[in-house]
């Protein structure tokens, strides 16, 4: 199961800085990310998403190889199989990416729309969907980046883990006996 992580920002780059470190603990397998959107609320008050995939690119790239194959296939029954893989390829590239652009993975868009229209404007927030982390590793890694958790589905005491290594300070040692 995933766990949703929004974290907000005061700087309206700062969410695509820490979305890069994310990418690059994700390179060393030490994140999962399944999704992740950085959303931007210029001075003007007026929000940006900007998602971490394409799905219309992905869909037109699928749709022209599928679309491409199936017209030389048909091609082939009129004796003009380069006609066919190319209208085929247009076809299926076209619908593809229509279907791409309609489609909502992961992060609900409306969910992030709504929770970006109360960030403050001239700031950011990175949401991100999660399936596996290396929280030590991880925490180490965002100490410090000054953002503010937002919103979670992450339980109390991770949260609170979270928002420590966030803002910077050092946790308070727990007292011997208990964790």
């Amino acid at each position: 199961m995933s766990d949703l992580i929004v974290i907000g920002f005061d700087n309206m780059d700062e969410a695509d800085k820490v979305l890069l470190k994310l990418h690059k603990l994700k390179k060393e397998y030490l994140v999962d990310l399944e999704d992740a959107v950085v959303v931007v609320r210029d001075e003007a008050g007026k929000v940006h998403l900007k998602q971490s995939m394409n799905l219309a690119a992905i869909g037109a790239t699928s749709g022209l190889l599928s679309g491409a194959l199936w017209g030389g296939l048909v091609g082939l029954l009129f004796l003009n199989p380069l006609a066919g893989f190319a209208i085929g390829g247009a076809i299926g590239a076209g619908t593809g990416a229509l279907s791409g652009s309609l489609a909502d993975y992961g992060i609900d868009d409306d969910f992030i729309k709504s929770l970006g229209e109360t960030i403050p404007s001239n700031s950011s927030a990175l949401f991100v969907l999660v399936r596996k982390v290396q929280p030590e590793k991880v925490l180490t890694e965002l100490s410090g980046l000054r953002g503010k958790v937002l919103k979670t589905s992450l339980s109390p005491e991770q949260e609170a883990r979270l928002q420590t290594a966030l803002s910077g300070t050092q946790p308070q040692s727990p007292t011997p006996g208990t964790f």
